[in-house]
């Protein structure tokens, strides 16, 4: 104890005297050299890239090639083709046009504007001999096709110059429709005014015709324009040009197969969002039921859902062909349907590795990528003469492939009003057995199909509703044709051998919605199925009123050919009449009585409170169905009501309607 002291006072002394561990010095260069080491080090990791990070409600865009021009002038391309496609007939014309120009000497390629910088249209002029084709399609109410959107925003918004680029269109369309072929008329004025060189004269296009014949004709003159334009002289007129070749996998492992997915392998066993075109939602079915009395031509379905959607929404669903018919072309082309092949493009700089998800079988070619019902086009018949044993036959294809009246005549008669698909088209040309890799080749994708939505989300927050009618009729040589979706749908039962069945959908927002006032009054026309879309109306109007809000009328005008058979929604609609939602409920009976009456007739009978409601207490109308009669006749019915009741002429009526659908109160949701 009496050292501890002395300890005490002591130490400081001690320490004082004892040399210290690290002199100054040493701690400076030591304080340096860690400084620098550290420097190094996160130098280094600055030069690493920083990942970007999305925001997870933004569906990614595609990239974009740095260089359009480097993508047209690799390996001396001097024609693009742009295509603006919804239902991929834009695409296949694309695709069709940039195969001719190897024919006429040329080299072209098809282009997605959505993948490359159309702001680089410019630089085209770079390019000696460079010709830009659009292959331009009108979706909706002359709206450009959603992989054109960006394309269409930039040639409204750009002042940019394009002198020295050569261009021509070619649009599609259909006459039924308001704005017929308004996209197509839109770029080839468009780009006239930037500067461009229109080089040859806007094709226009007719769905509601014959649009394989417009397009063939417009071809024919087209090319030639061309070669005299350029030049050259046409090359190889009657040689088949292979886009594809075939690769077989004898030996490789299944989980690197396709089996039906768009876009990521395995997408369907493992699910991730944001769902769209390239990446479907599995919809667990949950309803399937007939909706009319007698028959089953019409059908309701509900799926279980997790995206998200509003009343006026379509959602686009994914079919499978019938399995019947794609075993009977394996048997008739006498191939193992389970092979596993790719078809690689031989255009190695091409964007299009394939024509559809490869690796994968013939019979997941046949069952989900490829349209094998509708009638092929007349490229088709050409490119798969060569293969008939019988020279009449392969005469004949050629013929239906030329714009020559009497080869439009047998293709009109032998495949279109025939309706023969490519199944019927060799069971009744037994000389013609094609390769099954070249058919599948220039077969055109199996689309998705559109259905409005007849629910709202406010009501059925975690399901989506859709009715469809039956397709199913006999051709004139006897064979039955069956819608593919609506029977593939039909046969989608709740529960399958213990098992969900599934739908791959994905939702398409549109332009078709309620007023933003609840108080404005809504006219809804809508006969057979146009009803869809409105029973989602009609359920957000209800729910509207359930949360205290002023909802003003809401008027329904609907039809079908018998009260007994096919009054779609019956129960629904009278209840909703009955408990005030729908304010007036108008049905169009059409073959229940000697004359027939149909929406348009009661619109008229009406036509005093129509007129009130349009143009005293703004009304929003909508229209929706078929396009090629209903839908004229119901804007007519409005421009007579316009006309008596406004004391108007045609002239101002139809401008009057004209008007009102500028401001967003006149929509269609229609189809032809």
């Amino acid at each position: 104890v009496g050292d501890s002291p002395t300890q005490s006072s002591t130490q400081p002394e001690a320490m004082e005297e004892e040399n210290p561990l690290f002199s100054n010095l040493d701690l400076f260069l030591f304080t340096l050299i860690a400084g620098l080491i550290i420097y190094w080090f996160m130098s280094r990791k600055k030069a690493e890239p920083i990942p970007e990070f999305k925001k997870l409600d933004q569906p990614e865009k595609p990239v974009k090639e740095s260089s359009l021009v480097a993508a047209i002038s690799l390996q001396g391309r001097n024609i693009v083709v742009f295509y603006g496609s919804q239902t991929g007939t834009g695409e296949e014309f694309a695709n069709r046009l940039s195969k001719d120009a190897q024919r006429y000497g040329m080299k072209g390629m098809a282009a997605d504007p959505e993948e490359y910088d159309m702001s680089e249209l410019s630089r085209l002029a770079e390019i000696g001999n460079s010709l830009a084709i659009f292959c331009m399609a009108t979706y909706g109410e002359g709206d450009p096709t959603d992989n054109a959107q960006d394309f269409y925003d930039w040639l409204q918004e750009t002042d940019g110059e394009l002198d020295g680029v050569n261009y021509t269109v070619f649009a599609l369309g259909n006459k039924t429709y308001e704005h017929y072929n308004a996209m197509g008329a839109y770029v080839d004025k468009r780009l006239e005014e930037l500067g461009a060189k229109r080089v040859f004269d806007l094709g226009m296009g007719d769905d509601d015709g014959n649009l394989e014949e417009d397009f063939v004709t417009w071809r024919e003159q087209f090319w030639p324009a061309m070669c005299e334009h350029f030049g050259v002289e046409a090359s190889g007129e009657d040689s088949s040009i292979r886009q594809y070749e075939l690769k077989e996998h004898n030996d490789i492992n299944m989980n690197k197969v396709y089996t039906g997915e768009l876009g990521r392998l395995k997408s369907f066993e493992t699910q991730k969002p944001p769902f769209d075109a390239k990446n479907p939602f599995l919809a667990p079915v949950t309803v399937n039921r007939k909706l009319n009395k007698a028959g089953d031509r019409h059908l309701m379905l509900h799926f279980l859902d997790e995206m998200v959607y509003e009343s006026g929404d379509h959602v686009a669903v994914y079919p499978t062909n019938d399995t019947a018919i794609v075993n009977r072309l394996g048997q008739i082309l006498g191939v193992d349907l389970d092979s596993v092949i790719s078809l690689n493009n031989l255009d190695e700089e091409s964007n299009k590795k394939h024509p559809f998800p490869c690796p994968t079988t013939y019979r997941t070619a046949l069952t989900h990528y490829l349209d094998i019902i509708h009638p092929p086009r007349t490229n088709v018949l050409y490119e798969l003469a060569q293969y008939a044993t019988d020279p009449k036959d392969q005469e004949n294809m050629r013929k239906m492939a030329s714009s020559a009246p009497e080869g439009k005549a047998l293709y009109q008669s032998f495949v279109l009003e025939d309706n023969r698909n490519i199944l019927a088209i060799l069971e009744d040309l037994p000389s013609l057995r094609p390769p099954i890799d070249h058919l599948c080749e220039l077969m055109p994708r199996l689309q998705a199909r559109y259905y409005s939505i007849a629910s709202s989300s406010k009501v059925h927050p975690n399901s989506i509703h859709i009715c469809a009618v039956l397709v199913e009729y006999t051709t004139k040589t006897g064979r039955l044709t069956k819608g593919v979706a609506t029977t593939w749908l039909k046969n989608k039962l709740v529960a399958d051998n213990g098992h969900k069945s599934t739908v791959p959908m994905y939702i398409r927002k549109s332009q078709f919605r309620l007023p933003f006032k609840a108080s404005n009054p809504v006219i809804m026309v809508g006969p057979g199925t146009g009803i869809a879309p409105f029973m989602g109306f009609i359920q957000e109007r209800g729910w509207l009123k359930e949360q205290g809000k002023e909802v003003g009328e809401t008027v329904l005008y609907c039809g079908c050919r018998h009260k007994k058979e096919d009054y779609l929604y019956q129960e629904e609609l009278e209840e909703a009449e009955k408990m005030g939602v729908i304010t007036k409920l108008n049905v169009a009976f059409s073959r229940d009585q000697e004359q027939k009456v149909y929406v348009q007739h009661l619109l008229r009978t009406n036509k005093e409170d129509l007129w009130r409601q349009i143009h005293t207490d703004n009304a929003h109308i909508y229209i929706c169905g078929d396009a090629r009669n209903m839908a004229r006749d119901v804007q007519t019915a409005f421009y007579e009501i316009a006309e008596e009741l406004g004391g108007m002429t045609r002239t101002q009526a139809t401008d009057y309607i004209k008007k009102l659908m500028t401001k967003g109160r006149y929509s269609q949701d229609v189809w032809s």
